[in-house]
């Protein structure tokens, strides 16, 4: 049990205090997508460096994710049970000493190694942002914050992309991963400072017994469809943005790494936009799942259009991936459906089930695309690295329009609970 002293409810400080708590664990959260979709600025240098073709980039990448599945459920049931401020600190340790033995790695095993403990402060990242803002939050309130909270998050996304690819020009992927390091141990100082449990005398036991607990969150069939539809409605974030993209529109349009990096990083600009426009929409009108429905259907078009479209100028690129991101961060609404369907001792564990789903998909997508990547690969290669058709890109995305679908039948059979419309 950790004891806060409440504050003055009257004073600016303790009105502010809710949002300096929850943003500067945001932190955390940004940090880690800086170590998912860096790989995608950094593919080609990687894949030369460690000889590696696309199927085994996509398991090196995969890595992180499988670092995700394995931890998040356990990461969830440690939540509900101990000190949200220690779990984020002891997390981004581990992540911070990961991409450091990363960025010494000589071989695929060590990099994947050290990938897989970047995964592992992943898995408690955004969990640990959903259960401060539960606590800190009203219901009524969770949707919109949740969605700054991603959009403090894709700015590390966005961040990965191509100011990485400079560095990694300028300095080395190695280089890259140092100055990420030095960055993940001023966001650890930041957090030390400011993140609390919660706003008053906090319990992190839940009163129901452990594999009681458990059964009830894994037999939920709420958050097992919340799950999938954020899965799906993610993969844009987790395959396009974070592996294929800059090599797509450097192998099959022609765009230098650093313009490619840029243009797959608007995929995380129009999440950052897309995030907390949707959480203030559903607070705003009281409903979530019609915003559900339209980001899943605009997200098959979009993505139909940047598959086939076969000589598109990088503007309008720039604009498909930005639209991509807009549509698909309708994902946002997937998360608080999570905590208004579950007990609310089961938070943690509830959000841990839902999210192996969410990460764990990912996991086999990115992979999988690899191999369909290399599926009908002619086995050209272009400077040391694989070079692939246009053809083989549209056999790999052809997850993304399947996936998006997945998304808009699951939203049928989510519940919304019924509740008062937002008036301010």
């Amino acid at each position: 049990m950790t004891a806060y002293i409440k504050p003055n409810p009257s004073s600016t400080f303790s009105k502010l205090l809710p949002y300096l708590v929850c943003f500067s664990a945001s932190l955390f959260f940004a940090y880690e997508l800086v170590q998912f979709h860096m790989m995608n600025a950094i593919s080609s240098y990687l894949m030369k460096d460690l000889q590696m073709n696309a199927t085994s980039f996509g398991k090196l990448c995969a890595t992180y994710l499988l670092a995700d599945v394995i931890f998040l459920l356990p990461a969830g049931i440690i939540l509900d049970r101990f000190s949200t401020r220690k779990v984020i600190l002891s997390a981004l340790l581990i992540c911070i000493v990961g991409t450091i033995g990363f960025s010494q790695a000589k071989s695929f095993e060590t990099a994947a190694f050290c990938h897989f403990l970047s995964g592992i402060g992943n898995a408690f990242c955004f969990l640990s942002c959903m259960m401060l803002i539960a606590r800190w939050f009203s219901k009524e309130k969770q949707a919109l914050i949740i969605g700054l909270v991603i959009t403090v998050g894709m700015l590390g996304a966005v961040f990965a992309q191509y100011p990485v690819s400079l560095i990694a020009e300028s300095f080395s992927w190695r280089g890259a991963l140092i100055a990420d390091a030095v960055a993940g141990l001023l966001i650890f100082g930041l957090i030390f400072l400011f993140v609390q449990d919660g706003p008053k005398q906090v319990s992190n036991s839940s009163s129901l017994p452990f594999l009681e607990g458990l059964k009830k969150s894994l037999f939920n069939r709420q958050n097992i469809l919340c799950g999938f539809y954020t899965c799906f409605m993610n993969m844009p974030l987790m395959v396009l943005s974070a592996v294929w993209g800059s090599l797509f529109l450097h192998q099959v349009h022609t765009i230098s790494l650093a313009k490619s990096s840029f243009i797959a990083s608007m995929i995380g600009v129009g999440t950052i936009i897309g995030s907390p426009l949707f959480g203030y929409l559903s607070n705003k009108f009281g409903a979530k799942k019609p915003y559900m429905l339209w980001g899943s259907i605009l997200s098959i078009f979009i993505m139909a259009i940047i598959m086939f479209l076969p000589h598109p100028t990088e503007p309008l690129l720039t604009s498909l991936f930005f639209l991509l991101g807009l549509a698909s961060s309708s994902q946002v609404l997937g998360y608080p459906l999570i905590t208004e369907n579950s007990p609310k001792e089961l938070t943690g564990t509830s959000m841990g089930v839902a999210a192996v789903i969410i990460m764990g998909l990912p996991m086999i997508m990115q992979p999988l695309s690899g191999f369909l990547l290399d599926f009908n690969w002619d086995g050209t290669m272009l400077h040391g690295a694989p070079f692939y058709s246009h053809l083989n890109f549209i056999w790999a995305f052809a997850l993304f329009p399947i996936g998006f679908f997945f998304s808009f039948l699951a939203t049928y059979f989510i519940n919304e609970p019924a509740k008062q419309l937002a008036t301010d």
